[in-house]
């Protein structure tokens, strides 16, 4: 599925935890049977934490097809540089992808994170700014919330690529290989989604995507421990901050010409919630925003092995250096003319499903919703398969749906024919007496 997970029809037992938590009603419970609405959902991996049948999992590539195909690139999100015992230096994780097979690019990744971070900083800057505060477009799942749930907030997205995208075109101008295949190690079904369905570009730069876990699992199982100390923090190891809550926005500082103001929240509640703040135009003098769907950032990924918060100590407790030396920045500054940081597309709202075909059918199946969640006891349960009543009268008149599906409806209209039956269950028939039936 191109939203990054895939259902289980055996395992699903139609317990509606999973519609219950999507933040963008994205799933229904039909016939005992887990459905989701690609259009609508943003690959948070909300739905798989809370199900507790398995019958909901990340739709990654097979381990077997990267791991024979060794001319293939690897580019990893930095959270996995935080998934083992030893300090979370890129250079360390380097030397071991290296060892199994893999062609870590791991110098175009580091360049391409500060690449963005400078674009980034340059674009709240500049004379013709766009609207203020920047939201960072690095969570895929935050852009597709956006998209979905505040369109009138698309203008405020950052206009910069995914770092990890651009790593791969770095890669391939520089070496001039564009037949190479690459994969991606992802912490979350965002980034599946990212790559199978990406957004601000035509088609993703990545070939194959693969959890984190995953990986984990394969250097761990092969017994490895550090072949070197961990050496004086470099320029090149700073990327891995964009994996905690806050990283990409002290990135961000780190090329400002101004003081710049930043915020940084994770958690869904805590994303929508300050999605609604800029909305409502509560956070002027705010120049950007870092917003993360997982909690505590990318190390949070529902795809990861390791605790988010032995993570964020692994992070925390190691150095990073935030000097960019002269040969560092003309490099940075010869990139950013050339553009390679930019999206390629403008990024859209995804339209909701319409009522009607015209503006008058919509309007007449808009009154006629509104009819029907009048009838709904607006309980909100979950029940009828839906996440929301309303969500249950759209999809009535849609024809997607009846009255009878909402079991407090369909309890009164039994109670109704009980009551009924036994009414008429008194009647007599008409060539009967009151005296023949003593």
């Amino acid at each position: 599925m191109p939203h990054g997970i895939e259902i289980s029809g055996e395992s699903c037992r139609g317990c509606v935890n999973c519609i219950k938590a999507c933040p963008t009603e994205a799933m229904r419970v039909i016939h005992g049977r887990l459905k989701i609405i690609a259009e609508r959902c943003i690959a948070c991996g909300e739905c798989l934490r809370i199900c507790r049948h398995r019958a909901i999992s990340l739709k990654e590539s097979e381990w077997a097809s990267i791991a024979d195909d060794r001319s293939m690139i690897l580019v990893t999100d930095p959270a996995l540089c935080t998934q083992f015992s030893w300090p979370p230096d890129p250079g360390i994780l380097e030397d071991i992808l290296r060892d199994i097979g893999f062609d870590p690019i791991f110098e175009e990744t580091a360049l391409a994170f500060d690449l963005a971070a400078l674009a980034q900083a340059r674009s709240i800057e500049e004379d013709d700014p766009r609207e203020l505060p920047m939201i960072s477009t690095y969570c895929p799942s935050v852009v597709r919330l956006i998209q979905i749930r505040f369109p009138e907030l698309i203008p405020n997205l950052s206009p910069v690529e995914s770092p990890l995208e651009t790593s791969i075109d770095l890669w391939r101008t520089r070496h001039n290989r564009y037949d190479v295949p690459s994969a991606l190690v992802a912490p979350c079904p965002a980034r599946i989604a990212m790559v199978n369905r990406p957004v601000g570009r035509e088609a993703s730069s990545i070939d194959h995507v693969v959890s984190t876990a995953r990986v984990a699992k394969e250097i761990l199982s092969r017994n490895y421990a550090p072949s070197r100390e961990q050496d004086i923090p470099k320029a090149n190891s700073r990327w891995v901050n964009w994996c905690v809550s806050g990283g990409e926005a002290m990135h961000v500082r780190l090329f400002e010409n101004r003081p710049l103001k930043t915020l940084a929240v994770s958690g869904m509640r805590s994303v929508v919630g300050i999605l609604q703040d800029i909305e409502l135009r509560r956070l002027k003098g705010v120049d950007f925003i870092e917003a993360r769907v997982c909690d505590m950032g990318c190390i949070g990924g529902i795809a990861n092995a390791e605790s988010s918060f032995l993570s964020r100590l692994k992070v925390e407790n190691f150095g990073f250096d935030r000097e960019t030396d002269k040969e560092r920045m003309e490099e940075l500054e010869e990139l950013y003319r050339a553009g390679i940081w930019r999206l390629q597309q403008q990024v859209r709202p995804i339209e909701q499903i319409p009522l009607g075909k015209d503006v008058a059918r919509a309007m007449e199946k808009l009154s006629e919703l509104q009819s029907v969640y009048a009838e709904l006891p607006h309980l909100d349960c979950g029940t009828c398969g839906r996440p929301t009543c309303r969500v249950m009268a759209e999809d009535i008149v849609r024809g997607e749906a009846s009255l009878d599906d909402c079991i407090f409806r369909l309890r009164e209209k039994m109670g109704n024919l009980s009551q009924e039956l036994h009414d008429l269950s008194k009647r007599l028939v008409h060539t009967m007496t009151p005296e023949e039936t003593e």
